[in-house]
């Protein structure tokens, strides 16, 4: 089996690791950027009321149609500007590339960054160009990030505002510098728009090859798996050919356009992780040895004492706190451990371990 295996299995899937998702049972979960507030009793009454007319014997609309709508209405999408469903942020990646994959093209984006556009990237067998960003405080280098767009002239390039894992938002202006380079597609990342003003959304149109990609993941509904991608008509005509059937699921479906009329709710709960995570950025500035990043995202990036990082995961997840060691996962990252903004209890709670382990 095994030369089998090597034989038909492509030698760069191969050296692969699959992406880990750690267990996080019986421990306070602080590792994913999850929304930690849940419906009211009433509220997942209503939902679960809902759901009793969705029929699961037929397939979903292919289009997400109440979705869309849904999502037009509560997001304020701009009318001229088409809409496209994914299973996640993650399959719209996955689409964007298989859309404009050839062997001989590049994928750029910024790192430390988010891992799938590196890892789609290799799946799709594209070559993949990661800019690193300023060492000192992640914003970008522009200069570095312009004079890899001449050399490599990436066909698709993704910007992530505010980016994950270092929670920073991009200046704007050096993002408006990259997208007017850019000789192909410029994807701007805003999973984590809940958590920050600012926003290219409205700015779409003013270049023909601006994408703007959003999720439903951060505001609460992770377990519903939706991401949206946001464009002009021609663009996400191309992009819908290599979407697969039926992809977003009934319950789904049912579920993301009952919660976007409670969308009030996810906003207030959306604020109130904005409060949170200014306390917890003071407590971990303010009374720790660490350097805790600013942030504009619903986690906080921190630094340990040089070689304490791996001690420090173990010994919060030794006291039931999971949070994020990305201390092996990029070279501007030695020492770095990444935390989720939880209930206010659980933040108390991983302050009093990070206090023991320090």
């Amino acid at each position: 089996m095994h030369d089998l295996i090597e034989t038909l299995i492509r030698p760069e899937i191969r050296e692969l690791a699959a992406y880990h998702v750690a267990d996080a049972s019986g421990l306070v979960k602080l590792d994913a950027m999850e929304n930690p507030y849940v419906w009211s009793e009433a509220i997942t009454a209503e939902w679960l009321e809902g759901l009793r007319d969705v029929t699961l014997n037929r397939y979903p609309d292919p289009h997400g149609t109440c979705v869309q709508a849904a999502l037009r209405e509560a997001m304020e999408i701009p009318s001229e500007m088409g809409l496209l469903l994914g299973n996640g942020s993650d399959e719209l990646i996955q689409m964007l590339a298989l859309a404009l994959a050839r062997p001989d093209r590049t994928v750029l984006a910024l790192e430390p960054g988010f891992v799938m556009y590196r890892m789609i990237t290799g799946f799709i067998g594209m070559r993949y160009c990661g800019v690193p960003l300023d060492a000192d405080d992640f914003s970008i280098d522009l200069p570095a990030v312009l004079e890899a767009i001449e050399q490599e002239q990436p066909v698709l390039i993704f910007l992530a505002y505010p980016n994950n894992p270092t929670g920073n938002r991009f200046d704007a202006d050096d993002m408006v510098r990259i997208i007017e380079a850019a000789p192909g597609l410029v994807v701007v990342d805003e999973a984590y728009a809940p958590f920050t003003d600012r926003s290219f959304l409205g700015l779409l149109g003013d270049w023909p090859n601006l994408l703007v990609m959003r999720t439903l993941s951060k505001m609460g509904l992770a377990g519903l798996r939706l991401g949206y991608l946001v464009g002009p008509h021609a663009w996400l005509q191309q992009i819908d050919k290599v979407r697969l059937p039926y992809n977003i699921n009934v319950l789904t479906q049912a579920s993301v356009a009952f919660a976007l009329r409670h969308r009030a709710l996810l906003d207030e709960q959306a604020l109130a992780i904005r409060a949170e995570r200014q306390r917890l950025l003071a407590h971990l500035t303010d009374h720790f040895p660490v350097h805790a990043y600013p942030s504009e995202a619903n986690f906080i990036l921190f630094r340990v004492a040089p070689g304490q990082a791996d001690a420090v995961f173990a010994g919060l997840k030794a006291r039931g706190i999971l949070i994020k060691n990305l201390h092996h996962a990029h070279p501007l990252l030695a020492d770095c451990l990444r935390v989720t903004v939880g209930l206010p209890e659980e933040n108390r709670a991983f302050l009093q371990a990070l206090g023991a382990c320090l």
